[in-house]
């Protein structure tokens, strides 16, 4: 099950449960803008491709909920 991490790894912007977020198979999290953008469609983290994160129905978050667990890198935005 995906742990829908609550943050992009990149910008540290909040991604609930329902957001537009891009994953990679490690599920590497990360916003739209940072994914598309500054990472080129790339995870910086294994080299692989971003898709789309499902959506949890709503009726299973309560059952299944969102991590909580925050992952935040600053060195992606900002390499130098």
């Amino acid at each position: 099950m995906l742990e829908l991490r609550s943050n992009c790894e990149c910008c540290d912007k909040d991604l609930g449960p329902n957001s537009d977020a891009r994953i990679c198979t490690f599920e590497c999290t990360f916003c739209v803008d940072c994914a598309e953008g500054t990472l080129g469609d790339v995870c910086p983290n294994c080299g692989g491709n971003f898709e789309k994160r499902p959506i949890r129905p709503a009726a299973l978050l309560e059952k299944f909920p969102a991590s909580t667990k925050r992952v935040f890198n600053p060195k992606l935005k900002n390499p130098d």
